[in-house]
């Protein structure tokens, strides 16, 4: 079930453009901060792109109908390759763009960018703190709670101090 606080004004939501925005270019930095892993094993330029095209949304210059097809691209990228650690990359960069149909879309980018790290063998907790601390004040609450109640038992659940 979605979050309601996620939906876009237009959609009847309450998630304001300004606010929907800033979720994309969070969650951009997100999967920007893993897309080396994908890199590494890949020269297939989707999943950049769609962190690129998730960037160009927030500012204007790129609809969401392409944004969508990013998205859609970004996780057929994902598809071609066969390390899970390299899978979730390219899947936090599809999601990311993805935010620009659907908001709650950033939480799974930054929940993926994690998940690529764990399951690369490194810890995901100062990572998870890295994201927490980018956050916008304006939607920081929003985010938090949202991850609290989307993935409770993962390490990108904020501790309670940071929540701000």
């Amino acid at each position: 079930m979605r979050d309601k606080r996620f939906v876009a004004v237009h959609r009847g939501g309450s998630l304001d453009s300004d606010n929907h925005e800033l979720l994309a270019l969070w969650a951009a930095d997100c999967a920007e901060r893993v897309i080396p892993i994908f890199e590494k094993h890949s020269s297939d330029e989707r999943p950049r792109n769609a962190i690129a095209v998730a960037r160009a949304w927030a500012r204007g210059e790129v609809l969401t109908g392409p944004a969508q097809m990013a998205a859609c691209a970004a996780h057929a990228a994902a598809r071609e390759v066969t390390k899970p650690e390299v899978i979730l990359a390219a899947r936090s960069a599809g999601h990311a763009v993805a935010t620009a149909h659907f908001a709650d879309h950033s939480l799974v980018a930054a929940y993926f960018a994690l998940k690529t790290l764990e399951k690369g063998g490194r810890s995901p907790t100062d990572e998870s703190l890295w994201q927490i601390s980018q956050l916008p004040e304006a939607i920081r609450k929003l985010v938090t709670t949202g991850i609290e109640r989307r993935f409770p038992a993962s390490a990108l659940a904020p501790k309670r101090g940071l929540q701000g």
